[in-house]
């Protein structure tokens, strides 16, 4: 139920922040944020990270599809269990549920965090949410996969005792 409410709350964060976007700036309008760090920029990106893929929003939509699948199924079949799994699952599907929305709705996603400290292409929030989801989510295959969710391997000789097969 706890990863339910994350789930909603991380697709409504993004869904708000852009509908906030989209409603106080014009494409392509700044406003400050965090002096001197980011700003808000309204852009539409038409493709996926760094606008590869511009104009192949049907491609994305399949693609991006597929990975929530694949995603929701580790959780569903129970293949991933351990909180912080679990935890990155959430935010990959949330933050790729939230830009599909925008493709399917608009045809681009909505970006606008705009770093300033150095040029880094504009982004948004369901894209943060992929990218620490995907952090976490190789933390936990790393660390805690093998211990904690992994399938257990039988013995080659069964349950018995190795020594007493000498």
């Amino acid at each position: 139920m706890l990863y339910a409410l994350l789930f909603i709350a991380l697709i409504a964060g993004d869904q708000l922040l852009k509908y906030w976007t989209v409603t106080h700036l014009a494409l392509g309008e700044s406003a400050p944020f965090l002096p001197h760090v980011m700003q808000l920029t309204r852009l539409h990106n038409y493709g996926a990270a760094w606008s590869s893929f511009s104009g192949m929003t049907g491609l994305l939509l399949v693609v991006t599809a597929v990975l929530m699948i694949a995603v929701a199924v580790l959780l569903f079949k129970k293949i991933v269990r351990h909180p912080l799994g679990v935890t990155a699952c959430v935010l990959v599907l949330g933050g790729g549920i939230g830009n599909m929305i925008d493709r399917v709705a608009h045809g681009y996603v909505v970006d606008m965090f705009d770093l300033l400290l150095f040029n880094y292409p504009i982004f948004n929030l369901a894209d943060c949410f992929v990218v620490v989801g995907a952090i976490l989510g190789a933390i936990y295959y790393l660390w805690f996969y093998e211990k904690y969710d992994a399938k257990k391997k039988e013995n080659d000789h069964g349950s018995g005792d190795s020594a007493s097969h000498n």
